[in-house]
């Protein structure tokens, strides 16, 4: 409207609709797939199924002493080669990249660590954030959005829907509880969290973890000291340990203290050592100080570096393909540099974790009918209505009475905007954009007239005409997101 003066009686109503997106990740050293490979990309996705915990499914409930029996007695039955395939995702590596980067983050579960000779299932993964990933499920806002609701009950309740969904849909492991504390707003994954308060961040990341495991395992993520974007895959981040205690670990404590079965480690490193090989984190506060009891796994391939350092540092599982682990682990065993207690450690956190969560369930619950149904979108919309923040409200603006004509600008009032291509991306049954959203609320009797914004002096002619302005304003994947550098 530069240039242009409004009329009086024009009111503006700013209408902030943002999302993330995540670019395609690529990687060096190693061999170029095969036309085989190439063949065999349909191997990594596993069938849909409302039995993700498979033949340990079972509707008695366990006590703790059942599941640490019940797990001991699997693991007495592995064999080396299993204990360490239990470490690594299933999907080959060149299969696995050729369907993720094909769009398969987003249509199924990624299954690591299944033996299917003693029907353990493996942790089947799907994210995310603002709802399951997969297709149908219910979106909700972002869960920067829900944080400023400060509602730790409805973000529970959220969280019971995306867990009952996720069952539903075939997966066992939800990979989002984000709750990386946000030091600057320019983040690219700043809607992926809560806000930049680690109490905040802990009691909303414990809330989505009650939850999310009424009905399937939860990860919180991404440990730690996982603020940035452009530099995360080789920043050494120098910190004492009073600062990363008060700051940036009380929200995961928080999460461990709420239960969550597993941590996901992050991509950088800290104080002089990537996170996913670093013992300080992973066993010394992690797993002795914390008490954590669960497994930790990598973020997605940049996640670890050395199988050595990783297995002694106390991680459990390389996420999401048979990588590093799959290839040195067994002969580190078997020379010895890697005691076999630390395998047996990680392949019992992994099964106990399943058998927790396999048990007390009638997999009836669990139908199609449940996945994006009418009482989980009446949820959603109410975490909308409570996550909205009115930051001015002159003249008693809202709510609009007796309009009559109505300007709508900005290309986001009429554009689809659920979500990023990876952690955050929902595909929903179906999406009401804001324009379509107020031509339906206030129907025939309001002109609406709609300009997406491109010609600053034909939108200001548009609002011109009107004795309202409803100015939609936000992010795309132009703007903000997963970082991946280009010589990546």
């Amino acid at each position: 409207m530069a240039g242009k003066r409004r009329p009086v009686s024009t009111r503006l109503i700013p209408f902030v609709y943002s999302f993330s997106f995540i670019r395609g990740r690529q990687v060096k050293r190693q061999p170029s797939p095969t036309g085989r490979q190439k063949e065999s990309i349909m191997t990594t996705a596993p069938s849909i199924t409302n039995e993700p915990f498979g033949k340990l499914e079972t509707t008695q409930v366990y006590s703790a002493d059942q599941v640490d029996a019940a797990a001991r007695e699997l693991l007495a039955q592995l064999t080396l080669d299993e204990k360490i395939k239990m470490m690594s995702g299933d999907a080959p590596f060149w299969p696995g990249m050729l369907d993720m980067m094909g769009g398969g983050y987003n249509e199924h579960v990624w299954v690591a660590g299944a033996v299917p000779r003693l029907g353990i299932p493996g942790v089947r993964f799907t994210d995310g954030p603002r709802g399951v990933i997969l297709q149908g499920a219910t979106t909700f806002p972002v869960s920067m959005a829900r944080g400023a609701s400060w509602d730790p009950d409805l973000e529970e309740k959220i969280g019971d829907v995306i867990g009952r969904e996720m069952r539903a849909l075939g997966a066992n492991h939800f990979g989002g509880i984000c709750i990386n504390l946000m030091s600057h707003p320019a983040w690219g994954r700043a809607q992926e969290t809560y806000g930049e308060d680690p109490q905040h961040l802990g009691e909303f990341g414990a809330a989505l973890t009650r939850g999310v495991q009424k009905h399937v395992m939860a990860c919180s993520k991404h440990y730690a000291l996982n603020s940035m974007e452009n530099a995360r895959f080789s920043v050494d981040v120098t910190i004492d340990m009073r600062t990363l205690h008060e700051i940036y670990l009380p929200h995961f404590k928080r999460t461990v203290d709420a239960g969550v079965a597993s941590v996901m480690s992050s991509y950088n490193s800290m104080n002089g050592e990537w996170c996913g090989q670093n013992k300080a984190l992973l066993t010394d506060i992690l797993k002795d100080e914390m008490g954590f009891e669960g497994f930790v796994l990598t973020d997605f391939i940049f996640g670890m570096r050395d199988s050595k350092k990783a297995a002694l540092a106390g991680q459990d599982l390389e996420m999401p393909f048979a990588m590093i682990h799959n290839r040195d682990l067994k002969a580190l065993v078997e020379a010895g540099e890697v005691p076999m207690e630390r395998i047996d450690d990680a392949a019992l956190r992994l099964l106990k974790q399943q058998i927790r969560f396999a048990t007390g369930h009638n997999p009836q619950d669990y139908g199609p009918e449940v996945v994006g149904c009418e009482a989980h979108r009446t949820l959603a919309r109410e975490a909308a209505v409570k996550s909205i923040v009115l930051l001015k409200n002159e003249g008693n603006l809202l709510p609009l009475k007796d309009v009559k004509r109505l300007a709508v600008i900005g290309k986001l009032a009429a554009k689809p905007n659920t979500g990023d291509g990876g952690s955050s991306n929902t595909r929903p049954a179906y999406v009401i954009t804001p324009l379509e959203g107020l031509r339906e609320a206030l129907g025939p009797d309001v002109i609406i007239a709609y300009d997406d914004g491109s010609d600053p002096a034909r939108a200001a002619q548009v609002a011109q005409g009107a004795e309202a302005v409803v100015l939609v304003v936000g992010y795309t994947d132009k703007d903000e997101g997963e970082y991946i550098a280009p010589d990546m």
